[in-house]
């Protein structure tokens, strides 16, 4: 089983940058997939971005594309979610999350993502 910890959170003004990281530890082998997916209040969760771990294409939700940059660092287990040029609707919480499923690969479906972690808060203000 894979646990996943989400850490990088916080509050910036509309325009600033922030960092999340994501330490994944268990069966990291078994993974598809990994991505960040983000709930405002009173929304449904959305995808942002996803990876495949098994190499280095990546998949964005159009609201984010050119802005958010995802990455990760295998050596250590971790992935990345660098946000840049943030607005005040990318506040939300942010979760990163884990696939085994072959069919993930590509997709910002929540639903086919089975591992979780509890979250971090993104607050942008103006």
């Amino acid at each position: 089983q894979v646990q996943l910890v989400e850490s990088g959170g916080g509050s910036v003004q509309a325009g600033g940058s922030l960092r999340l990281s994501c330490a994944a530890s268990g069966y990291t082998s078994r993974t598809y997939s990994m991505g960040w997916f983000r709930q405002a209040p009173g929304k449904e969760r959305e995808g942002v971005a996803t990876i495949y771990t098994g190499g280095s294409a990546t998949y964005y939700a159009d609201s984010v594309k050119g802005r958010f940059t995802i990455s990760q660092e295998n050596a250590k287990n971790t992935l990345y979610l660098q946000m840049d040029m943030l607005k005040l609707e990318d506040t939300a919480m942010y979760y990163c999350a884990a696939s085994g499923k072959w069919n993930a690969i590509g997709s910002l479906m929540p639903a086919l993502f089975d591992t979780w972690g509890r979250g971090t808060q993104v607050t942008v203000s103006s």
